[in-house]
């Protein structure tokens, strides 16, 4: 019954912040414009460098807490993430420069552990035979959030302006840290003795030894790495198939559109893993991917990239739960927070990459050559995975101790 409780809460309040925190996106741009007479490239310039700068930092921090929160419980690292996001977007609001703004999404970035956090939470008092359903489940409330937030974040800034915005944001996230501190109740486990073996220097050396380990890792980093290649060319590629005044909304349709196949399917994807193994679903939702990111690249009319881009959502929806489960079978419980937060920052190290090879290869081969290079990396993914399932079996816990 408490396990059931804090899913719901933990589901409610990752719908908050992940909503919250994607809020900003649509307007980031236009709020730089507001610091001065700039030119295009100037504030596109800074908008990439404010936009990666959250995620240099979280890349960084991710392990961190996973670690505190292994030692001194999930419950207190949720509630100082959720307070330090509310707070750096709050002051957001009142920034006069670029430089202000940068510092406070770097310090946004130390304090973006709330998902991963939550994830390993629910994770660790979870068991390993539901783990696919139960991570795919809890992915909806992030992926719901992602996918309302752009348009709230939107129609606020156009109704009551960017500091009002910034600071209903801050009054989402402060309601979600409410809802952790009155709602969650950690479980109190057995006392364990401290373990010299469980360092981070172990457990980074056994991350990089442990085969099934670390190819989940780099598969989950070549998936974001895929996504954001070709997420910021998107509205750029809608104009081209829709010249017309409405490119905003119509970009925001075709982006959401992945999101709603995502919402959909990613609990049926876990559940489909629980019960016939998570490996073999991988590879088929890799393979499968492929075949719908491709005839992206050749796409006539909006209409034919709209559905494939949901296809691509219903198939896509399954790849982080299923690896997220892959890690909750792997890794020993006492770890649990850090090892999946060293896997939060493979996946952050992807999103600062992604951005950077789509817009160089769209800058040689237009943009429709930035489907083929996101298709090979979930080609490079699934060959990954296909050779980790006939490599032989080792346990984590054992080669940790071996060390």
């Amino acid at each position: 019954m408490k396990h059931n409780r804090n899913f719901i809460i933990i589901l409610i309040a990752n719908f908050l912040v992940a909503g919250s925190m994607t809020m900003i996106m649509p307007f980031l741009s236009l709020y730089i414009e507001t610091f001065g007479n700039f030119t295009d490239e100037y504030v596109q310039r800074w908008a990439g460098l404010i936009f990666a700068a959250t995620f240099v930092t979280a890349l960084i921090m991710s392990p961190i807490w996973g670690r505190i929160a292994d030692r001194f419980g999930y419950k207190p690292i949720l509630i100082m993430n959720s307070i330090g996001i509310g707070v750096s977007v709050f002051l957001m609001g009142y920034v006069n420069t670029v430089e202000q703004f940068f510092l406070l999404r770097l310090f946004m970035g130390i304090v973006t552990g709330f998902i991963p956090t939550s994830i390993a939470f629910i994770s660790k008092h979870t068991p390993r035979k539901e783990a696919g359903k139960t991570l795919g489940t809890i992915q909806m409330g992030s992926t719901a959030g992602t996918l309302f937030g752009p348009v709230i974040g939107g129609l606020l800034a156009d109704q009551v302006g960017f500091t009002y915005t910034f600071t209903y944001i801050a009054i989402a996230i402060s309601i979600a840290a409410l809802f952790i501190i009155f709602g969650v109740r950690e479980p109190k486990l057995a006392p364990k003795s401290q373990k010299s073996v469980y360092n981070r220097k172990n457990i980074v050396w056994s991350i990089f030894h442990h085969r099934t380990m670390f190819s989940i890792m780099f598969i989950a980093m070549l998936l974001q790495i895929g996504n954001f290649s070709i997420q910021p060319l998107l509205s750029l590629y809608v104009s081209e198939l829709s010249p017309t005044a409405e490119v905003a909304l119509l970009a925001g349709i075709t982006f959401s559109a992945t999101g709603v196949g995502n919402l959909l399917m990613s609990r049926y994807w876990g559940k489909l893993g629980d019960d016939i193994g998570y490996e073999k679903i991988l590879g088929i939702l890799l393979a499968v991917s492929i075949v719908v990111i491709i005839p992206q690249a050749f796409v006539t009319e909006l209409w034919q990239l709209i559905v494939l881009r949901f296809l691509f959502g219903c198939v896509a929806g399954g790849l982080i739960p299923l690896t997220n489960a892959m890690i909750r079978r792997e890794a020993p419980a006492e770890v649990q927070g850090e090892i999946m937060g060293y896997n939060q920052s493979f996946r952050f190290l992807g999103n600062i990459a992604g951005p950077v090879i789509g817009g160089f290869v769209a800058g040689f081969g237009g943009i429709s050559a930035v489907f083929f290079i996101t298709a090979s990396f979930f080609a490079l993914g699934f060959f990954i995975n296909w050779y980790a399932q006939r490599t032989p079996v080792q346990s984590f816990d054992e080669l940790i101790k071996s060390h």
